[in-house]
């Protein structure tokens, strides 16, 4: 039986306009006040970023898989897990996505793509080595509700931007220090030095504006899981087996993946203790009486 009950998060739906809206404007700006700068025209202004934006929104899946190290297999190199991932997918109404593998023993997971039918799932070779079946189900079902809620897509893009922002950034900072010497008899501010404070700023409120929807979208998709299997206990049990294994992996293998951190069912960053306000996951004792209450809502009553 499809278990359509999961639906759509009407709360994270909004979260996504308000970010891709804000999103949208600040690139906008952030376009312009460049571009001037530069002194680029502004036809060629609305053709370079549309490019960009087209390129990425038609890539994105590939880009981060390719990021992630991650290899697409078929079924006959991976029968078990094409399998898991079409019994969920046949559960949860959604067209199956391509089944990729990561070669690294950190245990995790994460989706891409830009819609349902454009989509990839990845899992680590630690991940299905180190979690029991119905425990990576949990967390295949939690992919499949980043799919399903289309937020994949928002994180992507954002992401692409903040980093292209985070780019200028460097490119300023190099223009300073050793070309800034140029501009030390002109009375006028050095161009690297706008550029700099531009994209610093594009950076620092791309990053806001994307943990706007990170950490709620990481409730949701568990939500999702929990109603798609109808065990949320199994969820609760990988995402602790995650986060405890973090600790027992290189600091070196981990480093390896970390740029996936936004994406990851789990956060690489777990070892490192931050502020709150700067995660891109909501705590896990958090995650975990979500899920509970889930469970008591289900009539599964599970202990923390």
């Amino acid at each position: 039986m499809k278990r359509r009950s999961y639906g759509r998060d009407a709360g994270l739906s909004l979260r996504m306009l308000f970010t891709t809206a804000m999103l949208g404007l600040l690139y906008v700006v952030f376009a312009v006040v460049l571009f001037q700068i530069l002194n680029v025209g502004l036809v060629a202004m609305f053709v370079i970023v549309g490019a960009i934006a087209l390129f990425q929104y038609f890539t994105s899946d590939k880009l981060a898989l390719k990021a992630s190290g991650a290899k697409i297999v078929e079924r006959d190199e991976a029968p078990q897990l094409h399998d898991m991932v079409e019994r969920l997918c046949a559960m949860a109404d959604l067209p199956k996505p391509r089944v990729a593998i990561i070669d690294t023993d950190v245990p995790n997971a994460f989706a891409t793509g830009r819609s349902p039918k454009h989509a990839a799932v990845a899992v680590t070779r630690g991940l299905w080595q180190r979690l029991e079946p119905q425990e990576v189900e949990g967390v295949i079902a939690h992919e499949l509700s980043h799919i399903a809620n289309r937020d994949v897509l928002i994180m992507t893009v954002a992401s692409f931007f903040a980093m292209v922002a985070g780019l200028l950034t460097r490119f300023g900072l190099y223009s300073g220090m050793f070309g800034g010497g140029r501009d030390r008899d002109n009375n006028s501010v050095p161009v690297w030095l706008i550029v700099l404070v531009v994209s610093v700023v594009t950076y620092f409120l791309s990053q806001i504006l994307i943990l706007a929807i990170s950490r709620y979208r990481e409730f949701a998709a568990d939500r999702g899981s929990a109603l798609i299997t109808g065990a949320p206990e199994h969820l609760m049990s990988a995402l602790q087996k995650i986060s405890s294994d973090m600790f027992r992996i290189p600091q070196r293998d981990l480093r390896d993946v970390e740029g996936m951190n936004a994406f990851f069912i789990i956060p690489t960053s777990v070892k490192r203790v931050g502020s709150q306000l700067f995660m891109t996951h909501p705590p896990l004792e958090k995650r975990l009486a979500a899920l509970a209450e889930i469970s008591r809502e289900l009539g599964k009553p599970v202990a923390l």
